[in-house]
């Protein structure tokens, strides 16, 4: 979803699942709107606005949050080589819990891979840990899912199949058809895992 910016602070996010996440992380956090949350409409054009928005003499922070996708390190070594160009003295590795640069007289970053820096997936994965632990519903998605996967009836890339996990069990909760963003607001997914404290920090 495309927003007014008006802040001087950005967080650049690849799509508008990622943006309605974010707000609703923040407002179950209660953090302070400060930002400006940038929905790129996909990673390609992320990428291409990272040194964009560095030349915005406007902007003092850019926060980056991807997914791993299949390739958590082949992501990583792209933002890296985009941050060093910028200037910036970036680690070999990606720390576990995600990277804040902070260098006086210069745009301070932060960058976080989705599910949790440190394996491949997506959106879809970092919620799957936010399925409450006493949760009866997704074991028997994850079984009609893969029967049907065993039957060959999937026409969806198994990269993919985190997405067919978290939204029927989004359809079984109750007010089904509930977005990814209000199905934290409405409880259905919970905040207390681990990962997520650690993305809100």
């Amino acid at each position: 979803m495309r927003i007014r910016e008006k802040f001087n602070k950005k967080l650049l996010v690849e799509g508008n699942d990622d943006q309605h996440v974010i707000w609703a992380l923040c407002e179950q956090f209660k953090i302070n709107e400060t930002f400006d949350v940038i929905d790129c409409e996909g990673i390609d054009k992320l990428l291409e606005q990272i040194p964009v928005r560095f030349k915005q003499s406007s902007v003092d922070t850019i926060g980056i949050i991807i997914d791993a996708d299949s390739n958590l390190l082949l992501r990583w070594n792209r933002l890296k080589q985009l941050l060093r160009a910028q200037g910036f003295n970036i680690p070999e590795d990606l720390p576990k819990n995600g990277l804040i640069v902070l260098v006086v007289g210069q745009i301070s970053i932060g960058i976080w891979i989705i599910p949790d820096n440190n394996v491949n997936g997506m959106l879809e994965d970092f919620l799957s840990f936010l399925v409450p632990s006493d949760d009866n519903f997704l074991p028997i998605v994850n079984e009609h899912v893969s029967n049907i996967e065993k039957q060959g009836l999937n026409t969806y890339a198994l990269i993919h199949k985190p997405k067919a996990l978290i939204h029927p069990w989004l359809a079984v909760q109750e007010d089904p058809g509930t977005p990814i963003g209000l199905s934290i607001t409405k409880r259905y997914l919970s905040t207390d895992d681990d990962v997520c404290l650690k993305f809100v920090d």
